[in-house]
């Protein structure tokens, strides 16, 4: 789904659902006991601390990168992200959770910042690149995916409380 074939208040509730996510996970992680923020779940899902960590790197190398890439070059390679050999190289379960959510928060205030930047400019919003395992992406693709990508996340932390009867 393209962002800017979106009618105007479609465009605006995506760009407050996005901007809604930090605090998603700040009312669903930050009252945790301090022994279950580390517990992956019983199928292997992240752990709580294990989510903030790859949404902000995700968000920062990801998202932000390929951002920054197709403003200012001319049909980039994006490359991808592997979350989960990510997670294991940088310990996510031994970081802090409080200090996840606030790289989270501050990565996505600066895409959505970049994104509200270029309000119509359809020009920019088609400005697109190739990106490894996809093809072509371009930039009014990633409001979308940034979202699927929200929505992914909300299922499993759900799915993991319920594993864990909380």
């Amino acid at each position: 789904m393209q962002y800017m074939a979106l009618p105007p208040e479609q465009r605006e509730a995506l760009m407050r659902s996005l901007e809604d996510m930090p605090q998603y996970l700040e009312h669903e992680l930050h009252a945790l006991r301090p022994e279950l923020i580390r517990q992956p779940a019983p199928d292997g899902t992240f752990s709580p601390v294990e989510q903030v960590w790859h949404l902000a790197d995700l968000e920062r190398e990801g998202f932000g990168s390929r951002i920054d890439k197709l403003l200012s070059e001319r049909e980039p390679q994006l490359p991808d992200f592997d979350g989960a050999a990510i997670a294991v190289a940088r310990h996510y379960r031994s970081l802090s959770l409080t200090e996840g959510l606030d790289a989270f928060r501050t990565a996505r205030r600066s895409n959505l910042a970049k994104l509200r930047g270029l309000a119509a400019d359809a020009d920019a919003w088609a400005r697109s690149g190739q990106q490894e395992g996809l093809g072509k992406v371009s930039l009014c693709d990633l409001p979308s995916f940034m979202s699927q990508h929200d929505a992914a996340h909300r299922a499993e932390i759900a799915a993991w409380k319920a594993q864990l009867s909380l």
